[in-house]
């Protein structure tokens, strides 16, 4: 409904009520007590802000973000009252104590994961779903392993500790020829439209569409390390339509052509997106904030032999993560996300240096991806670059 002159005079005049009854609660209070244990009183309404709150939400308008306090008529009309003021503080911090027991857990290890086999149930994008912001991040104990400030997540049914972080060995040998592999097996998976970002949807938070879709962010990174001097090989097949199921089957054929075809590729990259929905529906955006930039969070995943299946290298890919990890730690506030080991081996059996990188989850907008993706390449070519140059020092 169109707001219009007689509805901000009503709301003035209920905010001027609102005032006048607080001036009432207050000189009955002057009326019970000496006049210098006013200020006691009102301090005691600060520790149980009932009325304070009427006042300031029910009258005066709902109160924003802790961060940014009151404002426009609610900060005029409240500085009109000295009296009313000694509240304020108690208010804001009630309603931070509130909303950070509303607010969602800032371990995203709570939230529900799959293995990322099956096609995830996504409601269609635009249903009014509640987008949540959130920031990755590792923690002692639960089943994070630590070391040094880099965190690995066990979703394995393994019981691991720390020392595993120092085990595998870093098999990473760069030469002529193409070096890196970049592929998507979910190759559909898109991000939402919040930031303009409007594209056709094959499935809920999918399109085969590659200027929107993962595939973008993938050649985004493709970008970067190209401008390293990287040779790189970007496969835009979508594996995942028309049929989800299977993908990993097709994109295992596609890596092992890429293999025989060019046997110099040292560096395998599945991007994907992460999908993160909590128990009320509300959807999670993994968040970074980079040089002032919002970003997409990056996740790293290493499959095992954890599920049965033969995967006797998977503790050098993961040093290899752990390396690139490290330069991330260093370099940025939160880009990374720790590290997840996994049951399931996710093609990466075929060749060391091979990961599976998560690139923000479908609440975040394609923009916050591909600032994401840049960082997280970046940062990955200047740590192949560190691991070329003890070989160029044994060549010379």
């Amino acid at each position: 409904m169109r707001d219009n002159g007689t509805g901000r005079v009503g709301r003035a005049v209920r905010r001027g009520v609102a005032l006048g009854l607080g001036a009432a609660a207050i000189w009955g209070i002057s009326l019970t007590a000496e006049f210098g244990s006013i200020g006691d009183r009102l301090a005691a309404l600060g520790e149980e802000p009932a009325l304070a709150v009427w006042l300031m939400t029910a009258q005066l308008g709902e109160l924003p973000g802790k961060e940014s306090g009151l404002t426009g008529w609610s900060r005029l009309l409240l500085d009109s009252s000295p009296m009313l003021r000694l509240g304020e503080d108690a208010v804001l911090e009630r309603q931070k104590v509130e909303g950070a027991a509303e607010g969602p857990s800032p371990d995203f290890s709570e939230l529900p994961d799959g293995e990322d086999m099956e096609e995830p149930d996504l409601r269609p994008s635009g249903h009014g779903e509640k987008i949540v912001e959130m920031t990755g991040q590792g923690k002692e104990g639960s089943n994070y392993l630590s070391d040094g400030g880099l965190y690995v997540y066990n979703r394995t049914d393994w019981e691991l500790d720390a020392s595993l972080l120092r085990e595998g060995n870093v098999d990473v040998s760069l030469g002529e020829g193409p070096q890196i592999l970049i592929v998507h097996t979910h190759g559909s998976e898109s991000y939402s439209m919040t930031d303009g970002d409007l594209y056709e949807e094959s499935d809920p938070y999918r399109t085969t569409d590659c200027a929107h879709n993962v595939v973008r962010v993938g050649e985004e990174m493709a970008t970067v390390f190209r401008a390293y001097g990287f040779q790189v090989v970007h496969d835009t097949t979508l594996f995942d339509y028309p049929s989800y199921n299977g993908a990993y089957d097709r994109s295992k054929a596609a890596v092992e052509r890429w293999l025989e075809e060019y046997p110099t590729i040292r560096v395998i990259l599945d991007v994907h997106r992460d999908a993160l929905v909590g128990s009320e529906g509300e959807i999670y955006k993994m968040v970074s904030q980079e040089a002032g930039t919002q970003v997409a969070q990056v996740m790293m995943v290493l499959g095992t032999d954890a599920g049965g299946a033969a995967h006797p290298g998977w503790k050098d890919n993961l040093a290899f993560a752990l390396r690139l990890q490290k330069n991330l730690v260093k370099g940025y506030s939160s880009l990374v996300r720790p590290t997840v080991l996994r049951k399931s081996r996710y093609n990466q059996h075929l060749s060391p240096g091979s990961i599976l990188v998560e690139v923000g989850g479908h609440g975040n907008s394609l923009t916050e991806a591909l600032a994401g993706g840049r960082l997280w390449a970046d940062n990955a070519a200047r740590t192949l670059l560190e691991l070329k140059e003890p070989e160029q020092t044994e060549t010379a």
